[in-house]
């Protein structure tokens, strides 16, 4: 026999099952949400070292390391008017600072690959890129340019 359950008393009322969908959504949220924080990289935690004897990348950008990254900062003015790649750097700037050799590769600067081509963004406005992680000294093919850090396959956003 099925015993019935007062109203009354129980303080799980019978149409409270109709909110678990709900809590099922927001663990979703908050779980993607907490992937998102994790995968967040700055250019303070890119490196641990940069001095006479090279470079050494931070803990957390060796974990991130061909995985998916979010990083906010200023696009570079870009050589062509719509290219397939730009440079994101800490603080604006109205030159292009990618012209150097990886010696003298400055630790303010990350070059972005996007997956498609994308217009120049205000050298003042912060952006978010996010992308795959790649690190190590590469030379680009097609340009010649040195590059110590790319986030490839990227995608701009407005923060």
């Amino acid at each position: 026999m099925i015993s019935q359950i007062d109203p009354k008393t129980d303080p799980w009322p019978r149409r409270s099952f109709l909110l678990l969908p709900l809590l099922g959504w927001a663990a979703q949220v908050l779980a993607a949400d907490n992937i998102s924080l994790d995968s967040r990289l700055t250019f303070e935690s890119l490196y641990k070292s940069v001095g006479v004897l090279g470079i050494q990348y931070s803990d957390q950008a060796k974990a991130l390391k061909g995985k998916e990254v979010r990083m906010r900062g200023y696009m570079a003015p870009p050589l062509k008017p719509e290219s397939t790649f730009f440079v994101l750097t800490r603080e604006p700037v109205s030159v292009c600072p990618f012209c150097a050799s990886d010696a003298q590769w400055p630790v303010d600067i990350v070059v972005i690959y996007l997956k498609g081509t994308l217009a120049p963004v205000n050298f003042s406005q912060r952006i978010e890129v996010r992308g795959t992680l790649e690190m190590g000294s590469w030379i680009d093919p097609h340009t010649g340019f040195v590059s110590q850090v790319r986030i490839v396959d990227a995608e701009v956003h407005k923060p």
